[in-house]
């Protein structure tokens, strides 16, 4: 039997953000984050809910300047008044520990700061400036990450490190060192904040990097290292699916190797695009590999020259439409709906067979084949389909099943 994910999975401490665990045996964690002006609280407030809805358990926003410090209380009201408990995180860069200090009612509203060591301050500023970071999370009893970018090392650092590498009689490559100085930046921050006070189960660290083979190696490295929560992702994975499958690729053999306790999936979308893709690629990330569950999903063959008709795939696409609609409703009403299986096949060649492995299954037909649908349930001949009403006959199917199986009423 393959070893499961929880049995490979490195040993960390857990960090709470609100209700939310981070860390130790908890699920790993999905988070995304905002790109609208935070200086916006309504359309702030709305991309938070849209974001919870598709199933983000933290949501990251920018919090520059002083527009966007006065406006995150707001942003926390607006999202209260609806129900929505997701925690928020400040995205802090250069001007944090003045925006903290001068806005408390922001310190207090946040649920987690993310802080990134490369630009907190530069010179003899950077410890008091981090220092007052990190005091002011003791003073709110907050967490925070510790976000290290390989866009914006701290210089000082990285100069140090590569003066010191070039005087070695074998020198490591300057994207060898790089790693070094991502990992050092991290944990000798990391260990600041606990020597200023901050207790170790409120840090989690990230070492973001935007190519998939260094987030392996400088990962595969740092979960040796310590006991934080680690935060994976990309920092700026892509478009489209070179963002989708980079983040994929990335993140999945980290976490077939047992390491990472939240992710995220830094997608660029489309102007006007949906945010909340990143969301649904996490999710499924997390699901396809057999680590947490939180949608039913679709098996449906690609289609080939036996399937030139398009019932399948219109069948399969707006079926896993209507689950990611209906998803928020049958979260609360049906318990471990989110562990169904469907298939949608088209043709009698693997149709069949695919449909008996789902927990509901129809196998349509091919070109040339008889007008009948075979409808499958918990591997058994339930029922064939005939005529032109196949699709709402299988919804009325799928939708009993539902709630004959999951409903607790």
């Amino acid at each position: 039997m393959e070893p499961s994910f929880q049995s490979l999975r490195r040993k960390s401490v857990s960090v709470f953000v609100d209700g939310v665990e981070i860390g130790g045996n908890a699920p790993v964690v999905v988070q995304s984050m905002t790109n609208t002006d935070t200086a916006d609280a309504i359309s702030t407030a709305k991309q938070i809910q849209s974001l919870a809805t598709a199933g983000s358990e933290l949501v990251r926003i920018t919090v520059n300047n002083e527009e966007s410090a006065k406006q995150v209380p707001k942003i926390k009201n607006l999202l209260e008044a609806t129900g929505c408990k997701v925690p928020i995180i400040g995205d802090f860069h250069y001007n944090g520990h003045e925006l903290l200090k001068k806005y408390p009612e922001c310190a207090e509203s946040l649920s987690k700061y993310r802080i990134n060591p490369g630009n907190v301050g530069f010179g003899r500023k950077k410890d008091s400036q981090f220092s007052a970071m990190i005091e002011a999370a003791i003073r709110h009893k907050k967490p925070v990450r510790i976000g290290v970018n390989w866009g914006s090392l701290d210089p000082a650092l990285i100069a140090k490190m590569m003066d010191e590498n070039a005087s070695l009689k074998n020198p490591k490559t300057s994207r060898e060192v790089t790693h070094d100085a991502l990992i050092q930046s991290a944990l000798t921050s990391a260990q600041r904040a606990e020597d200023i006070g901050l207790n170790k189960n409120q840090i989690i660290v990230s070492c973001k990097v935007s190519e998939v083979q260094d987030l392996i190696s400088v990962y595969g490295r740092l979960a040796q290292k310590c006991e934080y929560p680690l935060h994976l992702g990309l920092t700026e994975a892509g478009m489209g699916s070179k963002g989708i499958v980079a983040s994929s690729v990335s993140i999945g053999v980290l976490l077939q190797q047992g390491i990472g306790d939240t992710i995220r999936v830094s997608l660029t979308p489309e102007p006007g695009g949906d945010r909340s893709e990143e969301v649904i690629v996490a999710q499924e990330l997390l699901q396809t590999m057999g680590i947490r569950s939180f949608s039913p999903l679709v098996t449906a063959c690609p289609g080939c020259g036996r399937t030139t008709s398009t019932v399948f795939q219109s069948l399969a696409g707006n079926i896993q439409k209507y689950i990611r609609k209906e998803m928020p409703i049958w979260r609360e009403k049906y318990p471990g709906v989110e562990e169904m299986t469907l298939a949608v096949m088209g043709c009698v060649v693997n149709g069949p067979g695919e449909s008996k492995h789902a927990d509901v299954g129809i196998s349509l037909p091919g070109t040339g084949e008889s007008p009948a649908a075979p409808v499958f349930v918990d591997g058994k001949k339930f029922k064939t389909l005939r005529g032109d009403d196949i699709a709402d006959e299988f919804m009325e199917i799928l939708n009993n099943y539902v709630r004959t199986r999951f409903g607790t009423s």
